[in-house]
């Protein structure tokens, strides 16, 4: 059968290793190459190569009249991020063309527009990047070879809004059957708003309870991916990292100098496309017993360049102290707090043990959040910024002391 003469028909992309597929990014060339092999002389009509991005969300939303489903509405959205058409072969007659038996190769190679959106997997939306050949031969169905491949547009947190400090705070008053249990309030502060997977975000809290129950802290990392269509929008959230504090007795203060929350290999924040975004941000709860919980949110964005290891350590040194100072969280101690171990940040292996979230979120639609979660999730490698100390490892001798000038 003429079908049988196509041995193999397969696409690849320049740069691929063995079981890695090269990433790409706006304003990039994508350059490959279409094989053929045949087992005997084969007519060819037309050897066609597509290239195409797209961003699609989809989803239904049942209304419900009494005790039965009125109707169900469907909501879908499509957007074209990339699209390119080539011919790779044409027979001169018009007519068609016959290979020889044997392995053929035809190149190709194009521009992707300058910016583009990261690949993303989600429940009710993705954005996916594929090149598809299709062989045409008369009077034999088209062959079809198709070819998926991975973009991840760079977000730099190496900006002045994602290297900003975020603080927050906010109270409330616990209540046990209409009476007044006293006043839990809650201040929190990260040091900047931009952090790349991997990295380890300081969390500084204070918890003052003035109640008369003890409350607990907690911390967490969420994504929210949202999902637009047609005016309407859908949300599905997921903790992707979490951690619990000690509980804070009735009267008492604690303080959080720096609590380690660590970053899994989640995939970057998207924040510039029309019909999905994936978000993140640190919640900080405080749960009061027989009150809704305590909540504060500060905005957080996962990119992909990692903070630049020179040109920034005074500045940081210096805003580490001074927002210390600023935020009111007492005097600066002598010896800053040394950093947990790594027992005390739950490791994946441990949830796979546990067979459940280490974040135990009670029924409340602001923590309550959705299980697995379908996140496109890449590993990215960086560079961690290198490790220094804030103390003068050789500090000048008294005598070597610069005196000061008012003296």
């Amino acid at each position: 059968m003429l079908f049988d003469k196509v041995k193999a028909f397969s696409v690849q992309l320049d740069g691929a290793t063995a079981g890695a597929e090269p990433v790409f990014s706006g304003g990039q060339a994508v350059a490959g190459r279409v094989l053929l092999e045949l087992a005997s002389a084969v007519r060819v009509g037309a050897l066609r190569l597509r290239a195409r991005g797209r961003a699609h969300v989809h989803w239904t939303e049942s209304r419900s009249a009494g005790s039965s489903t009125a109707y169900t509405q469907s909501y879908s959205e499509r957007m074209e991020v990339v699209s390119h058409r080539a011919t790779l072969l044409t027979p001169d007659t018009g007519e068609t063309t016959t290979l020889p038996p044997g392995r053929h190769e035809f190149l190709f190679s194009f521009q992707l527009p300058p910016t583009l959106v990261t690949s993303f997997e989600g429940k009710h939306g993705s954005v996916r990047y594929c090149i598809k050949a299709t062989l045409h031969r008369p009077w034999v169905p088209a062959r079809r070879a198709r070819k998926v491949f991975t973009v991840i547009e760079p977000v730099d947190i190496n900006t002045p809004a994602l290297l900003a400090p975020q603080a927050g705070a906010r109270e409330k008053v616990a209540r046990s059957w209409y009476c007044n249990r006293g006043l839990v309030s809650l201040s929190a502060k990260i040091d900047r708003k931009g952090y790349t997977p991997g990295e380890v975000i300081p969390v500084f809290a204070e918890i003052d309870n003035s109640s008369t129950r003890p409350v607990l802290p907690r911390a967490a990392v969420v994504q929210t991916q949202t999902f637009m269509a047609r005016g309407a929008r859908k949300q599905k959230r997921a903790v992707v990292a979490s951690l619990a504090g000690e509980p804070v007795g009735p009267g008492q203060r604690a303080l959080w100098q720096g609590r380690a929350l660590r970053i899994p290999p989640v995939g970057p924040s998207i924040l510039h496309c029309r019909v999905l975004h994936v978000d993140y941000a640190l919640k900080v709860c405080v749960d009061i017993p027989g009150t809704s919980k305590l909540l504060l949110e500060l905005p957080l964005v996962i990119g992909t360049i990692p903070l630049h290891p020179f040109g920034s350590r005074s500045s940081s040194v210096g805003s580490h102290a001074s927002f210390l100072l600023d935020w009111r969280l007492g005097a600066v101690p002598e010896r800053p707090e040394a950093p947990p171990e790594y027992s005390e940040v739950v490791a994946d292996t441990e949830v796979a043990a546990l067979g459940q979230s280490p974040f135990p979120l009670p029924q409340d639609p602001e923590m309550s959040l959705e299980g697995p979660f379908f996140a496109y999730i890449q590993e990215f490698r960086y560079r961690p910024p290198p490790l220094y100390s804030e103390e003068d490892p050789n500090p000048p001798s008294g005598a070597m002391r610069p005196r000061c000038m008012t003296c």
